[in-house]
C-alpha cells in the first residue's frame, strides 16, 4: 500500500469544502494551530481526533482514506489491498474491502503496546463484535471493564461509550466487525 500523506489529504479536503483553517478548526472544537500542524504532517492526530476534525467537514472516515474504490464485484484481497484507517503509529485499523457498500464494516485491529483508541470513550451508532487473536486488549464498556486474551471475544451496543486499550508489553491483533460500519 503506498503511503498515505494525511496532512495534504486533509488540506484538500478543506480546500474542496471551501473551507479555511480557521473556519475548520471552529466547526470541529479545535485550534486553527491543531489544523495546520496536521496539515503540515507536524502532528499526527488520533482516531478519535481526526474523526472530530472530520465531523466539522463534515466526512467520514472511510471517504477521506478513499482513493480509488475497489471494482463493485471485488472478492477477495491481498494483505496490501487493506485500507489503513488509522493515523497513529502504535495502533493499526486495516478495513477490509467497501465497508459502506456492504453496510458492514470488518477491521484487523493492531495495539502496540500502550496503545488505546483515545482518552474520550467511543460512541456510535452500531453494534460491534470481534475476537482477540493475539495478545490481550483491555476493553471498557459502559461501567464494565475487562481484559480479553487470545480466543476471548467481544459484542456490543456501540452507541454505549467504549474504548481499547492496551495494557500488556506485546502487540494484541483483533479481527471485529462493525454493523452499520463506524467510518
Amino acid at each position: 500500500m503506498d503511503d498515505f500523506d494525511l496532512g495534504q489529504r486533509l488540506r484538500q479536503v478543506r480546500s474542496e469544502h471551501k473551507l479555511s483553517q480557521r473556519e475548520l478548526a471552529r466547526r470541529a472544537g479545535v485550534t486553527n494551530g491543531t489544523i495546520s500542524l496536521i496539515e503540515k504532517n507536524q502532528n499526527s492526530p488520533s482516531v478519535s481526533m481526526l474523526r472530530k476534525i472530520l465531523e466539522g467537514i463534515p466526512m467520514d472516515l472511510s471517504d477521506f482514506f478513499a482513493t480509488e474504490a475497489h471494482p463493485n464485484d471485488k472478492v477477495f484481497f491481498k494483505p496490501d489491498e487493506l485500507r489503513e484507517l488509522s493515523t497513529s503509529k502504535n495502533l493499526s485499523f486495516l478495513q477490509v474491502g467497501d465497508a459502506k457498500r456492504y453496510n458492514l464494516q470488518i477491521l484487523c485491529e493492531t495495539y502496540e503496546p500502550g496503545a488505546d483508541t483515545g482518552k474520550t470513550m467511543l460512541r456510535h451508532n452500531s453494534t460491534e463484535g470481534g475476537i482477540v487473536i493475539s495478545g490481550c486488549v483491555e476493553l471498557t464498556v459502559g461501567d464494565q471493564k475487562r481484559v480479553l486474551r487470545k480466543g476471548e471475544s467481544y459484542l456490543f451496543d456501540s452507541t454505549v461509550p467504549h474504548r481499547f486499550h492496551n495494557t500488556s508489553n506485546e502487540p494484541c491483533e483483533v479481527i471485529s466487525a462493525c454493523t452499520p460500519p463506524y467510518i
